[in-house]
């Protein structure tokens, strides 16, 4: 999870949000997909660069790949990327040239009702059936798109809506498609603030049914409200105000638990009256909870001074660890957090009290990021297969740090292995190569060491964009506008 994106599979493999496997296990994961290839072996002192292509704007997250798409040039694999300014690119993955794009502008869209035009940190999802790709629009709705040509879907709930506020709640984290364990797929878009937490703005998560087209609305504040709300005075509305849902993978749906979690930013925490700001939130796969509530939550006893302190814990959302034999807990999940610390927390009861509402309850103690300082990026895991040791990999501001899984007395721990000073977005692992992004570097990774397997100098300023793995081939976009394609070390 981490950034490794999802995949999904229908003779033919989509790597964009959505489900990846892991260890026998399915995994949700978030921007950065990987489609699997070879074994990697060997090394390269860099990463030899294919192309690097200018685009109408920034794309300022990952790009979604489906390979052997029909199109009227041919058949094509396919990248897709959600930009800015809400154009949705389709990509010649092997040239890079642009095949089409359609454009769900701002409009008079302006943040909090000022000067500066709305925008997206979003990126997109391939349907499972690959025939479709969803963005988020700065209209407030997403988008259902045929690949071929970009031909928009309409009817049946499409376009749905995702915010009645664009001006005040900003799309920034990627939609991400699961498969419940009934096989019901659904499509996550969660919606938070711009920054600065200024305006009218209630963190929410909108799960679309993607066969019926059906939507819920759970917001993180007044959650017994399962509505988009309007801006006060208007009705419906809520008191309460931020509790953004704005990290990278935007959910995270659990198959061992058949549930999603979500995180929240600062915001109130008061329970009974239905505000849930710096916890981790369960939910059914649909995005209901129960009686108006989430179905499960944790949220740590300083979440007074988190919020205080904009130290938000849904500055990422939790990574689903597969378990090794001899932990007393079945499902567990390592959360990052903006306060720079990380917490492993057991996914079958959250708070460790067996009820909702409640404050502490992680398993054992918190974990100092080993390389210091805020994590606003997606944590990765990564099982090698050399003796099933589960690994994590976090990348921030002041470095990228590795921590293997170990079991004392049927207890959980990350040990931290080793930290390098280059840190970056978040990062994925493919193949037994961990990659990840930061201004002017991209970086391929031995996982076990962080010895370098390549690297190249070429791309531009990184804020929220990470790579994709798919095809033998390593894409980033940066915030210069460009698009740039790498040959995978050992290809």
């Amino acid at each position: 999870m981490g950034i490794t994106n999802g995949r999904s599979r229908q003779r033919r493999v989509a790597v964009g949000a959505g489900l990846c496997a892991a260890a026998g296990v399915l995994v949700a994961l978030m921007p950065g997909a990987h489609a699997q290839r070879p074994a990697v072996t060997g090394s390269s002192p860099a990463l030899h660069r294919l192309y690097s292509v200018p685009l109408p704007s920034v794309a300022d997250g990952v790009p979604a790949y489906l390979p052997r798409v029909a199109t009227s040039q041919g058949v094509r694999n396919m990248l897709f990327l959600t930009t800015r300014d809400g154009r949705v690119l389709a990509i010649d993955a092997r040239s890079g040239s642009k095949l089409w794009q359609r454009q769900y502008g701002p409009g008079s869209c302006r943040i909090n009702r000022g000067n500066t035009p709305c925008y997206t940190t979003s990126s997109p999802a391939i349907d499972p059936n690959g025939r479709y790709i969803y963005s988020y629009g700065l209209d407030g709705a997403v988008h259902r798109l045929n690949v071929g040509d970009g031909t928009e879907v309409r009817g049946g709930g499409w376009p749905e809506t995702a915010t009645l506020k664009g001006y005040d709640e900003k799309g920034s984290a990627a939609l991400s498609i699961a498969t419940a364990r009934d096989g019901t797929s659904y499509l996550y878009v969660a919606n938070g603030g711009y920054p600065g937490d200024r305006g009218d703005y209630q963190g929410h998560l909108t799960t679309i049914n993607l066969t019926t087209g059906a939507q819920h609305v759970f917001n993180a504040a007044c959650s017994n409200q399962s509505v988009h709300f309007a801006e006060y005075p208007a009705k419906p509305d809520c008191t309460h105000v931020k509790t953004a849902i704005w990290a990278r993978p935007g959910a995270v749906y659990d198959p061992g638990t058949d549930r999603t979690y979500i995180s929240t930013g600062n915001g109130d925490f008061n329970p009974a009256g239905h505000a849930w700001g710096e916890s981790i939130l369960a939910l059914h796969p649909d995005g209901m909870g129960a009686n108006g509530d989430p179905l499960d939550s944790y949220t740590p006893t300083n979440y007074g001074n988190l919020n205080d302190r904009d130290a938000d814990l849904g500055s990422s959302e939790p990574v689903i660890l597969p378990m090794p034999k001899g932990s007393r807990y079945q499902h567990v999940a390592l959360q990052a957090g903006k306060d720079a610390f990380l917490r492993l927390v057991n996914l079958d009861n959250l708070s460790g009290k067996g009820k909702i509402g409640q404050t502490g309850g992680q398993i054992g103690r918190l974990i100092p990021v080993p390389q210091g300082g805020p994590v606003l990026t997606q944590p990765a895991i990564w099982v090698d297969p050399r003796d099933q040791s589960v690994w994590a990999f976090v990348s921030d501001a002041l470095g990228t740090s590795a921590l293997r899984l170990t079991i004392d007395h049927g207890t959980p721990r990350m040990v931290a292995v080793w930290k390098r000073g280059y840190g970056g977005s978040s990062p994925i692992v493919v193949n037994g190569v961990l990659y990840y992004a930061g201004t002017s570097n991209i970086w391929a990774l031995d996982p076990r060491t962080g010895a370098v397997r390549g690297r190249d100098t070429s791309i531009g300023y990184i804020h929220w964009q990470s790579p994709l793995v798919a095809g033998g081939k390593v894409f980033i976009a940066d915030s210069s506008a460009h698009l740039s394609a790498f040959v995978a070390p050992g290809r």
